[in-house]
């Protein structure tokens, strides 16, 4: 059976997948990103995960994967395929394509931002289908978000749009890895959200999705944390908003997994902030956390069937199947 390989990059663990031609997903794993120990590690941690999933491929189906797609976080040069800087990962200039073609047997490679990978899916497969324009905002580890475009991701002329994270909401606030402060990443992502909530009376070790429960439970600490981070964020939309104007914002990500705790008050603070812009649907992202390894997959074959400098153009496909189609027989979820 043909199929390739997707791995899905994050902050703290790595999902992947091999991808049937139907766009199925034929088995799933995940693993811990590693990144405690340094960015070679978590180099050498990809490698083998790929390596990995290419054995059980050959394994299962016959015929090793035709072709492999990654997104990764932090800034890329899809020309040479290198993950120029993540600020999560503390990597600088991996020639990552390069090296997972290496480990694979030769296969061809296509690299992705993780947003923008999750966002290809979302587009096709998911909440976005059908529109036009929109705009996917991951709210995790970090914040980051996709554009998209009449049936594509728009990458920007260096491939670093959708760097929301980034944007300055509050000037003077906590340093942010990227060197600026007040970024929206230091005091809306899923990180900030938990760091906050245990400085607050959370406790150590409490995390986005405690302080959402503590919420839900009418904690006023947890509520004040909660209205904070909403606020930065709608600053944050509404500037991207502003730019873009989508007719229709998808938030995803760990956060988003709280669900109307989240997008209800989210909502409220984007309208009330805007004045002349057109307030866009916000709906929350259909696929959940197989988004970037659905997204990967269709890297993968995009680059098969039209190989690219840059694979997240690609357009999308007019009828997509189901993106929870699976093979009951040969899905497996490692833990």
């Amino acid at each position: 059976m043909r199929h390739v390989i997707a791995l899905d990059v994050g902050g703290t663990g790595m999902k992947a997948a091999l991808v049937g031609a139907d766009r199925t997903l034929l088995h799933e794993a995940r693993r811990p990103t590693g990144r405690e120990h340094g960015p070679e590690a978590v180099v050498a941690a990809i490698l083998d995960f790929a390596a990995e999933l290419r054995a059980i491929g050959e394994r299962r189906f016959g015929e090793p994967a035709a072709a492999a797609g990654i997104g990764v976080p932090g800034l890329l040069d899809h020309d040479r395929g290198v993950a120029v800087f993540a600020a999560n990962l503390g990597w600088r200039d991996v020639p990552l394509r390069a090296l997972l073609s290496e480990r694979l047997g030769g296969v061809p490679v296509a690299l992705g931002h993780d947003v923008r990978t999750g966002g290809l899916a979302e587009g096709r497969l998911g909440a976005g289908r059908g529109a036009d324009r929109f705009l996917f905002v991951s709210v995790g580890t970090g914040i980051a978000g996709a554009i998209g475009i009449e049936g594509r991701l728009e990458p920007g002329a260096h491939g670093d749009s959708g760097e929301i994270g980034h944007i300055v909401v509050r000037r003077g606030g906590a340093r942010c890895p990227c060197g600026q402060s007040g970024c929206l990443e230091t005091l809306a992502s899923a990180a900030a959200v938990g760091r906050a909530w245990a400085a607050a009376g959370g406790g150590p070790g409490a995390d986005a999705a405690d302080c959402a429960k503590a919420v839900e439970s009418g904690d006023p600490r947890a509520a004040a944390v909660w209205r904070e981070a909403t606020g930065a964020l709608a600053d944050g939309l509404v500037t991207a908003l502003t730019l873009l104007d989508p007719e229709l914002l998808i938030i995803g990500g760990g956060l988003a997994e709280a669900g109307e705790t989240l997008l209800t008050p989210l909502r409220a603070a984007v309208e009330e902030r805007i004045t002349f812009q057109k307030l866009p649907r916000v709906v929350p992202a259909a696929l959940g956390d197989a988004a970037g390894c659905l997204g990967a997959g269709l890297l993968a074959w995009d680059l098969i069937a039209t190989p690219s400098p840059h694979p997240e153009q690609s357009s999308a496909s007019p009828s997509p199947p189901s993106p929870h189609a699976r093979s009951a027989q040969s899905t497996e979820v490692s833990g």
